[in-house]
């Protein structure tokens, strides 16, 4: 992605997912992942531009950084740190926003810009709180050990976060808007893994430990959706609530050949 994008024949729509997510890998990766925000997202706009596609940029709830509202509306400009550990991230985000927006000012560009709050779902990666605790309680983990259980998130399951790209993609009301993708539900860590437990018919404990916490000033204890623009311009509302969402992810990920792809030995959170 980093690198000019040229391809054959016709091109209907563009969509950029291209970065590391999980801040485990984006530690590890911080100029790469700057990199694909900044160099990457041009390339694919010169790409959408040179064919007349639609643009759709994944972005992400971290942009509004360890925010000071909430829920989040798209009018909200963040309380992000630009060089605190997370800022390879949130800032790659940020310009990434900022480059379609300027294509499609300029260039007439059809871009469409999604801000995605957490997403999880069969075959996510085990680095991921929820398919890491899933995995440990299947392997009949009887301690858990994890950092920060306070923080809140709004969870959505894969199904309705993908409905809803192919909904914005398609749609003619989107076109140089920028919009959140959620489910207006706030849940904390601690009450998202009591959940599972319940779900799973387990007694295992969690237990906190300080060096599992994430680097001062880099944790966000508040993500919480407000997805009221996706609706009015869409129609979009979320179908498969929490519950429901985590009981597929379980169903998914115990079966024998899916649990052996889980290194669960390994505490990932």
């Amino acid at each position: 992605m980093s690198e000019f994008i040229k391809l054959d024949g016709d091109l209907d729509y563009i969509l950029h997912f291209a970065s590391p997510a999980s801040p485990i890998d984006y530690l590890e990766l911080p100029i790469q992942t700057l990199k694909v925000g900044a160099l990457g997202t041009h390339n694919a706009l010169g790409l959408a531009k040179a064919k007349k596609a639609v643009f759709l940029l994944a972005s992400t709830s971290e942009v509004y950084g360890d925010p000071l509202v909430h829920p989040q509306p798209e009018e909200y400009w963040g309380n992000v740190n630009p060089i605190g550990p997370r800022g390879v991230y949130d800032e790659a985000k940020r310009f990434a926003e900022a480059i379609p927006m300027a294509y499609h000012r300029t260039h007439g560009i059809n871009t469409k810009i999604v801000r995605i709050f957490n997403t999880y779902g069969p075959r996510q990666s085990a680095r991921a709180v929820i398919p890491t605790i899933i995995t440990q309680i299947a392997n009949r983990a009887k301690e858990i050990k994890l950092g920060d259980l306070t923080p809140t998130r709004d969870f959505n399951y894969v199904e309705d976060i993908c409905r809803g790209f192919i909904l914005l993609a398609e749609s003619d009301t989107t076109i140089g808007e920028t919009i959140n993708i959620g489910s207006n539900t706030e849940i904390s860590v601690g009450e998202t893994l009591q959940l599972i437990k319940e779900l799973m018919s387990s007694d295992v404990t969690f237990t906190v430990e300080e060096q599992r916490k994430r680097p001062e000033k880099s944790e966000v204890f508040r993500l919480w959706c407000d997805n009221k623009k996706i609706e009015e311009l869409t129609g979009f509302k979320s179908q498969v609530d929490i519950r429901m969402g985590l009981q597929k992810t379980i169903d998914w990920i115990i079966q024998p050949d899916n649990l052996k792809k889980y290194k669960a030995e390994i505490y990932n959170v």
